[in-house]
C-alpha cells in the first residue's frame, strides 16, 4: 500500500513512526462492507478522522452516508461515491474496496479493531498536544507566559481524554438538527416543558424550559436577598433528582438530574452542608449551629444525613481560586465524576490570571466571566455564577434589580446566556419597621405601626426571580415562596399570592 511515511522526533534523537495498525482499518472497512450491521457498534465512537490512513476515513465516511440512507453499503454502491478518488485509484479503485471483502475472519474481531483504531487515534493526538507543547515551551522569543501554556495543555489534554481531538467542536447541519430535536424530544417526555436539568422548582422551569447545557447563567442580588440559598437550592435538587433517577434505572440521557459541583468561595463545606440538612430535616441552621433541638429534631437530623450520603454533590470551598485552576479543577470532577452542573459562588470572589500589578477590575471580571462560558461550552453543561449587584439600587424607590446594576457588569451581561435577580420585597419593608408604639403613644404611632405590619403580612415570605435576559426565550418574573427559617425556596400554591407563578 502506497502511504506517506509520517515520523516523530523520540526522546533518544531518533526518528519513529507514529502510533498505526493499518491492517486493523483494512479489517475493520471488510467487515463493514460485508455486513453492514457492524457500523451499529462501531459509529457511536469511530469517526473518519480516527483513521490513520487518509483514504480508509473516506471510505470509512462514505459507508455512513449510505447507511444513513438505508441503503446497502458494498464495494458495488460504494464505487460511484469513490470513483474519482485519486488515492483509492492508485490502490486500484473498485477492486481494492472487492479486497477489503476478500476475508470473512475479520467479523469476528470488527469490534476490537474499531477500538484499537481509535485507541491508536488518541495517541496520535497525544503526541500531537505533547509536539506542540514543546514547541512553545522552547519558544521564548515573546513574553512568557507559563500559566497560560499549562491552562492550554490541560485543555488540550482534556479534549484527547474526550476523544475530541482538534476536530470534536465541528459539527454539520445534520448533527446540530439531530441534536435540537433530541432535546425537543426530551421536553416532550417530561410532560412539555423540561428540556434541560431540573431546577426543582416547577414554576422556573417552566419559565426557563431547565439548566441547558453550554449555558452560563448568572444569579445576581443585593446581600440578605438569598442568592446563596436558592443556589444551593437548585443545586441539591439537581443532585437529588440524578440519583432518583439513576435508582430508577432510567436511561442517563432521559436523567433530568446532575452531579453537582459546587464552588463555594464565600462559605465553607460545612456550612453549605448545614443549609443542606435544615432545608432536608426542617431544622432551622441558627438552631443545628447552636445545638438547640430536641432529640426528636436530632433524629430527623440523622434520617436526613443518611439519606444524603450517597448525593452526587461536590464542594470545592478553595478560597482564592483563579479562573484558570477552578476549570482545572472542574474538568478533574467531570473526568472523575461526570459531573453535569456547576456552581460558582461567587463571581467577584474568583481571580484573574493577568499581571497582578495592573489594578484593572473590569478588565478581570471580563477574563472571568468569559471563562466560564468557555468552561460551561468546553465540558457542555449549564454553569450557574453567583454576582453581586451595585449599590445603585438602594438608591431607587422601587428595589428591584436591573441588568446595569450587575457589579462591572458589561462582559457579564454579555457572556451569560441568562441573568436572574433574586428580590425579596419583604427585606426592604422589614427595615421600614417604625418605632414600635408602647402603652400611652398617640394613635398615629399605632396606626403607622399597624398599615406597617398589613403590609409586612402581605409580603412575608414572598420572593420574586426576575429573568432579565434569556437567549432561549422570553423574560419575566417568576414568583416563589422563600423559607427563611430553613433557608428553602419553593413553588407557591395558588392561592398563597394572585397570580402566582410566573408572568410575562
Amino acid at each position: 500500500m502506497a502511504e506517506a511515511l509520517k515520523l516523530v522526533d523520540s526522546p533518544e534523537g531518533t526518528t519513529r513512526e507514529l502510533p498505526r495498525n493499518i491492517e486493523a482499518e483494512a479489517a475493520l472497512l471488510g467487515a463493514l462492507l460485508i455486513d453492514n450491521r457492524v457500523a451499529e457498534d462501531v459509529q457511536m465512537k469511530l469517526r473518519p478522522e480516527h483513521f490513520f490512513e487518509p483514504v480508509h476515513g473516506r471510505i470509512y465516511e462514505s459507508v455512513l452516508k449510505l447507511l444513513d440512507r438505508n441503503m446497502v453499503a458494498s464495494p458495488v454502491t460504494l464505487k460511484p461515491m469513490l470513483d474519482q478518488d485519486p488515492a483509492l485509484k492508485e490502490l486500484g479503485g473498485s477492486a481494492y474496496l472487492v479486497q477489503l471483502t476478500g476475508s470473512g475472519a475479520s467479523l469476528i474481531g470488527a469490534r476490537d479493531f474499531a477500538t484499537q483504531i481509535y485507541d491508536l487515534a488518541l495517541l496520535r493526538q497525544l503526541v500531537g498536544v505533547g509536539r506542540e507543547l514543546v514547541e512553545q515551551a522552547l519558544d521564548t522569543s515573546e513574553d512568557v507566559d507559563p500559566r497560560a501554556q499549562i491552562e492550554a495543555a490541560e485543555v488540550a489534554l482534556y479534549k484527547v481524554s474526550e476523544g475530541e481531538g482538534e476536530t470534536g467542536s465541528v459539527k454539520n447541519f445534520l448533527q446540530a438538527s439531530t441534536m435540537a430535536v433530541q432535546v425537543a424530544e426530551r421536553a416532550l417526555n417530561s410532560g412539555g416543558h423540561l428540556s434541560g436539568i431540573t431546577t426543582g422548582i416547577t414554576s422556573l422551569n417552566e419559565k426557563i424550559g431547565g439548566l441547558h447545557n453550554s449555558d452560563l447563567m448568572i444569579l445576581a442580588g443585593r446581600p440578605g436577598m438569598g442568592k446563596t440559598s436558592l443556589a444551593t437550592n437548585i443545586a441539591y435538587n439537581a443532585a437529588s433528582r440524578w440519583m432518583r433517577d439513576d435508582a430508577d434505572g432510567i436511561d442517563p440521557s432521559k436523567n433530568m438530574g446532575a452531579k453537582t459541583a459546587f464552588f463555594s468561595l464565600e462559605m465553607s463545606a460545612d456550612q453549605l452542608a448545614t443549609r443542606i440538612l435544615a432545608e432536608q430535616s426542617g431544622i432551622s441552621g441558627e438552631a443545628l449551629r447552636m445545638g438547640k433541638i430536641s432529640r426528636a429534631d436530632f433524629q430527623n437530623l440523622s434520617r436526613a444525613a443518611r439519606e444524603l450520603q450517597e448525593l452526587p454533590l461536590f464542594i470545592d470551598d478553595t478560597p482564592g481560586l483563579t479562573i484558570a485552576a477552578l476549570r482545572t479543577r472542574a474538568r478533574r470532577l467531570k473526568r472523575r465524576h461526570d459531573i453535569g452542573f456547576i456552581v460558582v459562588d461567587y463571581l467577584q470572589l474568583l481571580q484573574g490570571t493577568g499581571k497582578s500589578g495592573d489594578g484593572n477590575r473590569v478588565q478581570e471580571i471580563s477574563e472571568i466571566s468569559r471563562g466560564l462560558k468557555t468552561l460551561a461550552k468546553e465540558l457542555n453543561l449549564p454553569v450557574l455564577a453567583l454576582s453581586q449587584l451595585s449599590r445603585a439600587v438602594e438608591q431607587r424607590e422601587d428595589k428591584r434589580p436591573q441588568l446595569s446594576d450587575l457589579r462591572e457588569s458589561g462582559s457579564i451581561e454579555q457572556d451569560a446566556d441568562m441573568v436572574w435577580f433574586v428580590f425579596r420585597e419583604d427585606y426592604y419593608i422589614q427595615a421600614k419597621e417604625p418605632k414600635r408604639p408602647l402603652e400611652g403613644d398617640d394613635s398615629k404611632m399605632h396606626e403607622d405601626h399597624a398599615k406597617w405590619a398589613m403590609e409586612m403580612e402581605r409580603v412575608y415570605g414572598l420572593a420574586e426571580l426576575i429573568v432579565a435576559k434569556q437567549r432561549h426565550g422570553s423574560t419575566g418574573k417568576v414568583r416563589m415562596k422563600f423559607d427563611a427559617k430553613i433557608t428553602k425556596f419553593s413553588d407557591l400554591a395558588e392561592d398563597e399570592y394572585p397570580g402566582a407563578g410566573y408572568e410575562d
